[in-house]
């Protein structure tokens, strides 16, 4: 992969600085709180140093007598299946691929999405393949998971048919269900019995059916041979005969069952289903086209090789399908960054190209003794350019006064991390989930006409709706929970956008989401985002903007500050009736990774994130392009490399870094959001640049609150509960346990045997007293830090991370 530069938000001369600014991660990492309040994240000192190219649990299991799917004892010794990612401009990996058939590996697949191949190696070549120049990453090939009308009335899209003699209901747009199959014989896609028979004839809603499971299937090592050096990968281009035998070995549109597991069909019918069934449980989108993606097995299991093969193949169909969103319910484990987790970079990829990828938070935000969980976010939920959602509970009723975040919901931030060659993880610690969506007990389609329908049905029958016995056999309605449906929800919403106005741009759309959704009562950003899904907001929006803003970005006829808002209209009031409630919209977006803004301006004016290709995320600004193959409009690549100097956000927007950091980032969202808080914020009256390697945060947003960071929040073996109290920039790190009413607070710090309180920190030599630091030769006073080369002053910050070989 490209080297990525970095780049400044703030006003001011900037200078680039080279090299590895190695102490900056190993003396202000270990400070927790104190460091993110200055730099106001993870990104800028987070990737401060080289990491270890070999995933984490990768690296244990080379070591392990445990046993997986993806690593194999043969005669010849211990073999894995692996992604590599490579860090190499050449689109064809050619040099990577010898070498990895001369260790005695295999490749067996080249990734158009990802720099990456999938490949079989000996585990002693690991470290061997892991230290070429062309290598940025290695990743064991991981299990994916599945992450479970009343949904139209709740959402506002009930409002927003019968204000429009249109109706959006997705029309033309196509969206990719990455899952477990669609059933494309249930009555919620238009599919019909024939007669008694039990045969079926497919509703014409699914265009298209795919099943990626069979090349993870075909490469176990029970189907070939790990231990013969084999290219499969080799003469694989558009139209060559390995391709249309590729095309030909995938095909799943003649399967007679295709969703065994029941996730897949259900999701998809909350997304864009018909009404159908003795409940009317039709999606959000019921006129959109879909496309069934099959990346999880019959066991609602699939692996990371699956997932990016289907991302894949719905880039490369795109035009054909009209596919502009992309729905994974899905998640792998979230080891490495974002930044070179392959499943991360497929998806910045796709979004790149104006795909717009929604992503479930996972199930993962309260422990088995009912506490909650803090970072649990899942790849690639913790992608930025993804809108990953989280689960609201609507508690049977369509008010919207009483909803509130289930709490087996995700949580943020993001603790995905690197790890240096010193054995330090360094996290993301990306503000996530980005909004909740209705996700408990969501009544959509039962896929399979046998009995039991399905696996989930047969090991819960409870799933089944009451009556389903009853009804024709591909009428039947199932209950599901989960972040899994709340994210449909999500995706069929982004299509009803698109349809209404087919010119906006995937960072366009989550900002739009975010700034319309309606906060919760009580809950945090790192709890539902901004708030609550509100249809009826995001698509008046969306109507009052300009229709060329996708195209005349991608010609370069737009720039940050330039008006997008339609010729004679403006935006709508920023308040929903729903339900006859008004609801009050959030007003706020997050914006690289860990800011948030807000203001009329966010969405009056073109910002450089709206431009799919451009990704701002701490002080990185990357720009993504993709490679063709020759003579097509088909990518066989994408490179990304720095963005060079913009203007991230325009002139007018609000900068509320500095009066989140007053507030704390555990205050909820709808206190945030009142117009108070927005009247602290920072008018940017000449918008904030971004330049080759400066970083300025107005103070940072996560400061004067507790913070997850180097050991993680309520995570890794720290614990709070009963009635523990943790606020006023008190930190808690490294297995500490605090419960049973425990009460720190007042500027304490707490993490590894260090103590900080009223402004005095002594740790291992270090010491901070009135803002001075000094420790291992690095120099902090006043808000200048000096160490190898990177200079702080100001609140600017000027070091350049990479991201594989410098």
């Amino acid at each position: 992969m490209e080297a990525i530069g970095q780049a400044a938000y703030g006003q001011g001369q900037t200078t680039t600085t080279r090299g590895w600014v190695v102490l900056l991660g190993r003396i202000l990492l270990p400070l927790g709180l104190f460091a993110i309040a200055v730099f106001g994240g993870g990104v800028n000192a987070a990737h401060a140093g080289k990491p270890d190219k070999v995933a984490s649990d990768l690296r244990k299991s080379l070591t392990s007598s445990a046993a997986s799917a993806w690593k194999a004892s043969t005669s010849k010794g211990t073999y894995v299946q692996v992604v590599v990612v490579a860090a190499s401009a050449d689109p064809t990996r050619a040099s990577l691929r010898s070498g990895i058939l001369a260790a005695g590996g295999s490749v067996l697949y080249a990734y158009q999405s990802a720099p990456a191949l999938l490949a079989v190696l000996p585990a002693a070549a690991v470290d061997t393949i892991a230290a070429r120049s062309d290598v940025g990453y290695l990743v064991p090939n991981r299990p994916a998971l599945r992450s479970g009308s009343f949904l139209q009335e709740i959402t506002g899209t009930s409002g927003v048919r019968a204000s429009n003699r249109t109706g959006y209901n997705g029309a033309g747009i196509g969206i990719a269900i990455l899952d477990s199959g669609i059933d494309s014989c249930h009555a919620a896609f238009g599919g019909r019995l024939n007669g008694n028979s039990g045969n079926c004839k497919p509703g014409s809603q699914v265009a298209a059916s795919v099943d990626l499971t069979r090349l993870s299937s075909s490469q176990r090592v029970s189907k070939m041979d790990w231990t013969k050096p084999v290219d499969l990968s080799a003469g694989y281009a558009p139209g060559s005969a390995i391709y249309k035998a590729f095309e030909k070995a995938i095909d799943g549109s003649k399967v007679q069952n295709p969703d065994l597991y029941g996730h897949g069909t259900h999701v998809a019918s909350v997304a864009g289903g018909q009404s159908f069934g003795a409940l009317d449980s039709a999606g959000i989108a019921p006129g959109a086209t879909l496309l069934d993606v099959r990346v999880l097995n019959e066991h609602g299991v699939g692996q990371l090789s699956d997932v990016l093969a289907g991302i894949d193949w719905a880039i490369a169909n795109r035009t054909r399908y009209n596919i502009r969103v992309l729905n994974l319910s899905l998640a792998t484990a979230a080891v490495g960054s974002f930044l070179n987790d392959p499943l991360c970079v497929a998806v910045r990829a796709a979004s790149s190209l104006g795909m717009v990828v929604v992503v479930a938070a996972g199930n993962y935000g309260v422990s088995t003794g009912g506490v909650e969980i803090l970072g649990l976010i899942g790849s690639p939920g913790n992608e930025p350019s993804a809108i990953t959602v989280g689960s609201a509970h609507h508690h049977d009723t369509l008010s919207r006064a009483d909803e509130s975040v289930n709490r087996f919901s995700s949580r943020g931030p993001t603790r995905s991390a690197w790890t240096d060659p010193e054995g330090v993880r360094h996290h993301d610690n990306l503000l996530k989930p980005d909004i909740v969506a209705p996700g408990n007990k969501v009544v959509g389609a039962m896929a399979g006409m046998e009995s039991p329908a399905n696996v989930l049905v047969g090991e819960s029958p409870e799933l089944a709706m009451p009556g389903s016995g009853m009804a024709p056999a591909n009428s039947r309605q199932m209950l599901l929970s989960g972040t899994s449906v709340a994210a449909p929800a999500v995706a069929g919403t982004v299509a009803v956008m698109l349809q209404a106005n087919p010119g906006l741009t995937p960072g366009l759309i989550k900002a739009i989401l975010q700034y319309t959704a309606q906060p919760l009562p009580d809950a945090t950003f790192l709890q539902q985002g901004t708030g609550l899904l509100n249809v009826d907001g995001a698509v008046r929006v969306a109507t009052a903007l300009r229709t060329d803003i996708a195209t005349a970005a991608a010609a370069g006829a737009l720039k940050p500050g330039d008006r997008i808002v339609a010729k004679g209209k403006s935006l709508p009031a920023p308040a929903s009736a729903i339900g006859g409630q008004t609801v009050a919209w959030s007003g706020l977006a997050t914006a690289g990774g860990y800011h948030i803004v807000g203001g009329p301006a966010l969405l009056e004016r073109f910002q450089a994130s709206y431009d799919p290709a451009v990704t701002w995320t701490g002080s990185l600004v990357t720009r993504m392009r993709p490679v063709y193959w020759s003579g097509t409009t088909s990518p066989q690549a994408f490179v990304q490399r720095s963005a060079g100097g913009t203007m991230v956000l325009s002139p007018g927007v609000k900068a509320l870094d500095k009066a989140a950091n007053q507030a704390g980032i555990f205050v909820p969202v709808a206190t945030l959001s009142q117009g108070a808080f927005l009247a602290e914020g920072a008018f940017l009256a000449e918008g904030a640049f971004l330049a080759e390697g400066a970083f300025i945060a107005e103070g940072a947003f996560v400061a004067e609150g507790a913070f997850v960071a180097e050991g993680a929040f309520i995570a890794e073996g720290a614990f709070l509960a009963e009635g523990a109290f943790l606020a006023e920039g008190a930190f808690l790190a490294e297995g500490a346990f605090i419960a049973e009413g425990a009460f720190l607070a007042e500027g304490a710090f707490l993490a590894e045997g260090a103590f900080l309180a009223e402004g005095a920190f002594l740790a291992e030599g270090a010491f901070l007293a009135e803002g001075a630091f000094l420790a291992e030769g690095a120099f902090l006073a006043e808000g200048a830090f000096l160490a190898e080369g990177a200079f702080l002053a100001e609140g600017a910050f000027l070091a350049e991370s990479m991201l594989g070989e410098p």
